[in-house]
């Protein structure tokens, strides 16, 4: 969730039924020496809580320092990743390549809890691969006898990638071993999804990454789901061109142009799903660089939708279905 899941589509994501958030990962080594890239990442408004701060890197004493940066941004709590399979991360021994010695691993998690007084929390995979016993199970016991206080499992072993189907039972095995609590993560694609994994894993929560770039909606839809309430609707097509609207509007205010409006692009897909002319208009919008000419491509889809003029009204933009049930949550 490198350069998604930033302040604006955490904020967005919250509109639509997501409760705890968690920043983009923060390279360890950029932070300490005040890279304005990393400093950003961590920048939490009074009202983006709660929302944990993730960090990432190979030196237990470089993720002590960096987790004491951390707090300053006061958030829910620290999370370190040693999930990320990307070889250039992993193959230097951050992210998922601390799964090749979780010994180690453990010891720098040790360490980091003891430097900090916010909760230390570990995001992770079954293992790096192609092991026949994933050390999850072990590694959530030891992890949680050094102080980690919840830990979070992609279902995939590191060299599976995205590949391959996330095998929950694995989180489910993990959750029954410790008292702390674990989030199942991978193939969240909907919202039944994500009842199904809470429900066949019985872990804590669920966390969605990649399902909820092209489809935020599933917050609330599983919200409705968990609470037994009727089934939430489908986004209408007039909300997903308001939600696109408002994503593009508040990108460029944070990242200025043309960024803003490019990293738009990634959620173009699952945002026009169904919309009338959504083919044609993503590839319009593909080939926009400006937010002014964004808008008004947006302006003329609302058009030809509603035969008038300008766009619809700001409550119309999204639909705030916010609950206390428990369980979803959004991620890098």
């Amino acid at each position: 969730m490198e350069d998604v899941s930033d302040a604006v589509f955490r904020r967005l994501c919250r509109s639509v039924g997501a409760e705890l958030c968690v920043t983009e990962f923060v390279n360890v080594e950029e932070l300490l020496v005040g890279a304005r890239s990393a400093l950003r990442k961590m920048e939490l408004a009074p009202e983006d809580a709660p929302t944990g701060i993730q960090i990432y890197g190979s030196d237990p004493g470089r993720l002590m320092e960096a987790a004491r940066i951390a707090e300053r941004a006061n958030p829910a709590f620290i999370d370190i990743n040693c999930g990320c399979w990307i070889p250039k991360i992993a193959a230097r021994g951050a992210g998922a390549g601390w799964l090749r010695e979780p010994a180690k691993m453990v010891a720098m998690a040790s360490e980091v809890v003891r430097a900090v007084d916010f909760p230390v929390t570990v995001k992770t995979r079954i293992g790096y691969g192609p092991e026949s016993e994933m050390p999850i199970v072990d590694l959530a016991r030891r992890l949680e006898d050094v102080g980690v206080r919840a830990l979070t499992v992609h279902c995939r072993t590191a060299k599976m990638r995205h590949d391959g189907k996330a095998d929950w039972t694995w989180a489910a095995k993990a959750q029954a071993v410790v008292k702390i609590p674990v989030v199942v993560n991978g193939d969240v694609k909907s919202a039944e999804d994500a009842v199904r994994a809470l429900r066949e894993t019985g872990c804590a929560g669920v966390m969605v990454g990649r399902g909820a770039m092209e489809n935020p909606w599933l917050f609330r839809e599983a919200r409705a789901l968990l609470e037994a309430r009727a089934p939430v609707p489908r986004p209408s097509s007039l909300e997903r061109l308001a939600f696109t609207r408002r994503n593009a509007i508040e990108n460029v205010q944070n990242r200025r142009e043309p960024n803003g409006v490019q990293t738009l692009r990634r959620h173009l897909r699952g945002y026009f799903e169904g919309v009338p002319g959504g083919d044609t208009l993503r590839e319009r919008m593909y080939r926009c660089d400006s937010l002014a000419g964004t808008l008004v491509l947006l302006d003329e889809a609302v058009d030809a939708l509603t035969g008038s003029k300008g766009f619809l009204p700001r409550e119309a933009m999204t639909r705030d279905n916010r609950s206390s049930a428990p369980g979803l949550e959004t991620s890098s």
